[in-house]
């Protein structure tokens, strides 16, 4: 942990920090024989620029490969010389760090690429010397070959060769045609789908797997800035629920210049949601249909384009997309996961591997071992406990009696918390946190990687409960010291689909604590919709975002009031509040106009107001298509309960957000003012769905705890 200044308070750590996430190892990468783990580390916890490493498994000892304030010859940020196309990426992945934030390898792993301020940059990982590829720009996501031969990168709307001499060609592209663009993820799979690429190289470096992007029939929506009336709004096409999407195609390019579509039912399986290249005569690929309801896994022939389905998913909700599926073993078994038996289970084939007490979070690799057999690794909670998550990993051995079996291993079963993994060859580089100690403690075996990161200011004093007969998660943070008078209360959820913030990890709690800190009782819970919990419990949201969400929260707080009398604790519960952002924010706002006898004031940052507003992958999924059923959207619209505002409300949003557009504030306020009822609006002008800048971030928490002492009274 690096050092701190003694004049710092916690408001701007947090925000210097970037919540405390500076400093620490992060994009890990192992090679495939287990011998080097590539990872990114800035120099210090307040310091935003990263830098790529490597470690000698064999030695122990890390090695700086490619500083950017040297590369660039300046300070390393390259924020003002970033192409659209990484801004975008960025602002879909929440990243807020400059210097190196991504990279891609060869397939040993001993040649790095990566961009800076929109230029190429090279590095051998064996020799630890990094230099710049002067190829033709700007640069966007380069990617080298698996044998390390050349490297793709977008540029614009078009997919570029750049050779190892610093020329570089193109291999597809339309620049006449300017709402379509090669190589680049959608905004639908960046945002919604976790598909961050749109290229895929061949195992054998010959083709290119490549997605072309219409969004030609996108509606055209505009992000003005109020602050620069002289700035033209900026043009976004953004696919608002109902309405159409980008139309996506993949294609099969050879360096040679041929090419090849790849053919399926786009019309009836429209989103492309994963692709993957475990052999040079076979591609795979997951398609989904626009209800979500269905889910196709496609092999392909990379000579011809035509598919077979290998894998076919059906849910009368909706099919859920898993991390790291499809794959495949080395004899070819298809490796996915599905929810079977009320749960998400691993599959190898047709037949469920996994425990039948893990809910399925994420397949991490599928790595071929000595002899010809195949080595799974995939995250995965108890059904019982959401608020960890564990490494499992197993040999697969041959079916016996027409099944296959798999002998597993936890590998985190001694250390209680959330942990990620990455893994090469025999070596699993661990990342890990928990309740006993705050931060990540990321490890490669007994080797410990360095972390930067600050020792945060605040100590949080949290315990995990389980309330009501469904045992809802719940998370409480009392003021450290004696406690002799009732306290404020303070809810800080997120509550919504595939998120949680009830987690067996300190670090979950900075700002919360900090708040308990001020005299509040913080209360979060994750209720029903929240991921951990098994089939039945994600999808009872099912058409409707609303009712089933505060519902939790109230039960919750209900319950945790009483657990917390019989030791002693009193909550005061006339003074209610409750803050959260994006569906927290949603989640707030809801909570003061359907239960003012519950909360007393809200803060709802970046809220969805009306879903109508919102994307198709998303909220379709929960809520259907808006001009075939409306009701559902008008259960969870926040508008049509304007006139029933009684309560404080502050409302905070991005105006330059491109996720959860401004529109959303902005109309619920015209509602409450045509409703006659007052409330406050904050607009951050410049801000996006993020709050990146150090001063915004600092005093957004300030204006929030001076707003909820104001409404609730405090002090009074």
């Amino acid at each position: 942990m690096s050092d701190i200044a003694s004049d710092l308070t916690f408001p701007r750590q947090y925000a210097r920090t970037q919540r405390l996430t500076l400093g620490e190892p992060r994009t890990i990468t192992v090679s495939p024989d287990g011998k080097r783990v590539v990872f990114l580390r800035s120099a210090a916890g307040d310091d935003p620029v990263n830098c790529l490493w490597v470690l000698d498994i064999d030695t122990g000892t890390e090695r700086l490969v490619a500083d950017p304030r040297v590369l660039l010859d300046d300070s390393g940020a390259d924020h003002d010389d970033l192409p659209p196309e990484e801004l975008a990426r960025r602002e879909r992945t929440r990243e807020n760090a400059g210097g190196v934030v991504a990279y891609a390898t060869d397939h040993a792993v001993t040649v790095v690429a990566f961009a800076l301020a929109g230029r190429m940059f090279v590095a051998g990982l064996l020799s630890g010397t990094a230099r710049e590829l002067p190829v033709q720009g700007p640069v966007f996501d380069p990617r080298p070959d698996p044998t390390a031969k050349r490297v793709a990168y977008v540029s614009g709307s078009t997919l570029r060769i750049g050779e190892l001499d610093g020329s570089s060609w193109e291999l597809a592209g339309e620049p006449e045609v300017d709402t379509v663009t090669w190589g680049s993820a959608d905004f639908i799979a960046a945002e919604e789908m976790g598909r961050q690429r749109g290229y895929w190289w061949s195992p054998d470096g010959t083709t290119i797997a490549v997605e072309r992007c219409d969004t030609a029939p996108v509606p055209v929506w505009h992000i003005a800035d109020p602050a620069h009336p002289d700035a033209a709004p900026r043009e976004h096409r953004y696919p608002a629920a109902g309405t159409s999407n980008a139309s996506v195609s993949l294609h099969v390019l050879s360096l040679d210049g041929s090419a090849v579509d790849v053919q399926w039912d786009v019309d009836g399986f429209p989103y492309l949601a994963a692709v993957v290249w475990p052999h040079p005569d076979r591609l795979l690929l997951s398609v989904q249909s626009r209800d979500q309801k269905d889910l196709l896994v496609l092999a392909a022939d990379p000579t011809t384009g035509d598919t077979t389905v290998v894998f076919d998913d059906h849910d009368d909700a909706w099919v859920e997309l898993v991390p790291g599926t499809p794959n495949e073993l080395a004899d070819g078994t298809l490796v996915m996961a599905a929810d079977r038996a009320g749960a998400r289970r691993l599959l190898i084939g047709d037949d469920i591997v996994s425990p039948s007490e893990l809910q399925v979070r994420a397949v991490v690799s599928v790595d071929d071992t000595p002899g010809g057999g195949s080595m799974v690794t995939f995250l995965a909670n108890p059904l019982d406990d959401p608020t960890v998550q564990d490494v499992w990993t197993g040999a697969v051995v041959a079916k016996l009696a027409g099944h296959r079996g798999v002998v597993w291993e936890q590998v985190t079963r001694d250390r209680l918390g959330v942990h990620t993994a990455a893994v090469g060859g025999s070596t699993i580089v661990l990342r890990s946190s928990s309740l006993e100690r705050t931060g990540s403690l990321t490890c490669a075996g007994q080797i410990e990687i360095t972390s930067n990161a600050q020792t945060p200011l605040v100590d949080p004093n949290v315990t995990i409960r389980r309330v009501g007969d469904d045992e809802l998660a719940v998370a409480v943070l009392l003021p450290h010291g004696p406690i002799d008078r009732p306290l404020p209360v303070l809810l800080d959820p997120y509550g919504g689909p595939h998120a949680q913030r009830v987690l067996s990890s300190r670090s979950a709690y900075l700002s919360s604590q900090w708040f308990a800190d001020q005299g509040f009782a913080v209360i979060i819970v994750d209720g029903r919709g929240t991921p951990g919990r098994g089939t039945e419990w994600e999808r009872a949201v099912l058409h409707d975002l609303a009712g089933p969400v505060i519902d939790d929260q109230v039960r919750a707080l209900d319950a945790t009031t009483a657990d917390l009398a019989a030791q002693g604790i009193e909550l005061d519960r006339g003074r209610v509040g409750i803050r959260g952002w994006s569906f927290g924010g949603y989640l707030a706002a809801l909570a003061v106009l359907t239960r003012p006898d519950v909360f007393h004031a809200a803060v709802a940052g970046a809220p969805v107001t009306e879903w109508r507003l919102y994307d198709t992958h998303y909220t379709e999924r929960y809520l259907g298509d808006p001009f075939s059923d409306p009701a559902p959207y008008d259960r969870s619209s926040l508008l049509p309960l304007a006139d029933q505002l009684t309560r404080p409300l502050l409302m905070i949003h991005g105006l330059a957000d491109d996720n959860v557009v401004a529109a959303h504030t902005l109309q619920l306020s015209s509602a409450l003012l045509a409703a006659g009822k007052a409330h406050e609006v904050l607009p951050l002008s410049g801000v996006t769905h993020m709050t990146p800048q150090e001063v915004v971030a600092e005093n957004l928490l300030l204006h929030q705890l001076a707003f909820l002492r104001r409404a609730l009274r405090i002090g009074e």
